[in-house]
């Protein structure tokens, strides 16, 4: 199976048809770690801000999109989408490997590993800083997917989980900027 992996998106319209027309093409399911469709207090407009063509886009699109709330989604965005967005975390068990999103806004990174042994996970999820991470502790896979919208990494990013092998990938190349294989204890 095909996961995309992708992070606060911030109601950027062309960001998400260049996912869904490059990387994330042929994926069986997308897992987004919040901040969907508000830009944010603190964050420039982009030129593509339109966050109701964005909810338009997901909503209509032909691969499911399992969410997790981000500080900037609220109980209005909900209103646009017609995915259950508001909840903190997603869990997802696919093929083996136990996945756990959270966007990360109130968990610094030994929070997230916390979180991830409490629930025994093999791949953890965050966003929120804009920045892509892809690293392994103690059998843990932390993935930070990045921004495709609002980068604050130099490039624009997202991830593609591809059977055991998860890729980080630059938006402007298409090209893998990392990956790990993510072991499940088989």
């Amino acid at each position: 199976m095909r996961i995309g992996i992708v992070s606060d998106t911030h109601g950027d319209v062309v960001a998400w048809q260049d996912l869904t027309r490059g990387i994330f093409r042929g994926v069986d399911l997308i897992v987004h770690a919040g901040d969907i469709l508000y830009h944010g207090p603190r964050n420039r407009l982009s030129g593509q801000y339109d966050p109701s063509a964005l909810a338009n886009l997901i909503n209509t699109g032909p691969v499911p999109v399992l969410f997790a709330r981000g500080n900037c989604d609220a109980e209005v965005d909900q209103l646009l989408l017609e995915y259950p967005i508001l909840s903190p975390y997603l869990f997802l068990q696919v093929e083996g490997l136990r996945v756990l999103a959270n966007h990360g806004h109130d968990l610094d990174r030994e929070g997230l590993l916390a979180m991830a042994r409490r629930y025994r996970v093999h791949l953890m999820v965050s966003g929120h800083t804009h920045l892509p991470r892809l690293e392994e502790e103690g059998g843990i896979v932390l993935l930070n997917p990045g921004s495709p919208a609002l980068p604050k990494g130099g490039f624009p990013s997202a991830a593609v989980l591809d059977g055991a092998v998860i890729s980080i990938y630059d938006l402007l190349t298409n090209g893998v900027v990392t990956e790990l294989e993510v072991k499940n204890g088989r």
